[in-house]
């Protein structure tokens, strides 16, 4: 039972944790197993193969930490880096500002690009950075690939293109939480050395596994860097995987198995299908947003999410009470602003296991909220935006052909 029971389901629109299918909460309803036994190793070998697709490596190395992002942070820090390190990090919202402190409080030399929050990095001073770094101080370019808060997407292809222009060594690390496996992420052709996602997004399992890849360069820099490193430690998964049992300590086996049919489900739909559905939820949303006659917080359109949607509201609202009011009234969860957003902005999350008709009952939701605080809102405005596009945009089910 809930804690605080309302009927019928929490529409949950919340960035982060998303909807669980259910088939992945089956898979994981079972009892604990020796993870020593020849099971687990066997399907943890077809998960680190499986992995990679979602990564779109063929080379890259991944490892599947029990933590959260946070951990998966530290983890692609300080395998690959020393205290006193220069990296280059872009401050972009809440979740890059998070990842900067991480930075600094482990002792690296962070010198950090800040842009106005709803802006995305700012590439022409990493230009600028690289032509001037001849003797390449710079040894790491950490970027937030979506950045939650606001509802940025930066654009990982050109950053890889100033690396290559300049000729320059520095590592890209890359904090793919809320994009991988939802938007458009090619770890090999963008020549990302460090990429990481967590469980509770759009992989859309419960929060508790922290999913990094390393490319064989990064995998080089671990045999120099001096960070102090255990629960973390590359070296150690590397270790049990030449022995073929994969688990330096115990995982869990529950979620291990929620993978396994998470990622069975992913690819029976299709990467790249997954990929056009999350573009399709994005669309509609910005639709609605603009049928309401309220502003995205992302300032171009170039920097459009489309796996959340930031909407800034009117000054004499506070954003918030828009949050509480659709948890205390129509049992629907929204993301709140946050840090310097804070009241100014609610997050419409439009990720993971999600379809259409249930985007389309979250705006219903919001538009009824909007009027509820004082907002003038014509009900059914930005239903109507989104259901038009989506009418002519949603393809048949594949497997219901």
């Amino acid at each position: 039972m809930d804690y605080f029971y309302g009927p019928g389901r929490n529409h949950l629109f919340v960035p982060g944790p998303v909807n669980i299918p259910e088939p992945v909460i089956r898979a994981m309803n079972r009892n604990n197993e020796d993870y020593r036994s020849p099971a687990i190793p066997a399907m943890t070998k077809t998960l680190l193969e499986d992995v990679k697709k979602i990564f779109k490596t063929t080379t890259g190395t991944p490892f599947m930490i029990p933590t959260t992002g946070t951990g998966a942070w530290e983890s692609a820090l300080t395998n690959t880096l020393s205290p006193g390190d220069r990296i280059v990090s872009f401050l972009i919202g809440q979740f890059s500002l998070l990842w900067i402190d991480q930075q600094q409080r482990l002792k690296f030399n962070v010198d950090v690009v800040e842009s106005e929050w709803g802006q995305g990095a700012n590439l022409d001073v990493l230009a600028e950075k690289l032509a001037a770094d001849r003797t390449h101080t710079i040894k790491a370019i950490c970027i937030v690939h979506n950045e939650t808060a606001t509802g940025v997407t930066n654009n990982l292809a050109t950053v890889r293109k100033l690396l290559d222009h300049y000729g320059h060594p520095a590592l890209l690390l890359v904090d793919g939480v809320s994009s991988i496996c939802a938007l458009d992420f090619r770890m090999d052709e963008w020549g990302v050395d460090v990429a990481l996602t967590g469980s509770q997004k759009a992989l859309s399992l419960p929060t508790g596994i922290g999913i990094v890849c390393a490319s064989p360069k990064a995998l080089e820099a671990t045999k120099t860097a001096k960070s102090v490193r255990v629960f973390f430690d590359w070296n150690d998964y590397l270790k049990f995987y030449k022995l073929g049992t994969f688990w330096p300590y115990t995982p869990s086996i529950q979620l291990l198995y929620g993978l396994r049919a998470a990622l069975d489900l992913i690819f029976e739909e299709g990467l790249d299908n997954i990929i056009e559905r999350h573009s399709r939820l994005g669309k509609a949303t910005r639709l609605a947003v603009e049928a309401w006659g309220l502003k995205n917080c992302t300032q171009k359109e170039e920097w459009f999410s489309d796996t959340v949607t930031a909407v800034l509201v009117p000054p004499y609202i506070d954003s918030s009470e828009i949050v509480k009011r659709g948890w205390k009234r129509y049992n629907l969860s929204l993301g709140l602003g946050l840090n310097k957003v804070a009241g100014k902005v609610f997050r419409i999350g439009h990720l993971g296991n999600l379809n259409e008709l249930q985007l389309l009952g979250c705006l219903a939701g919001v538009e009824m909220i909007l009027k509820d605080v004082g907002y003038p809102v014509k009900l059914g405005s930005g239903v109507a935006a989104a259901s038009a596009y989506l009418q002519n945009n949603i393809p048949m089910i594949p497997s219901r052909i």
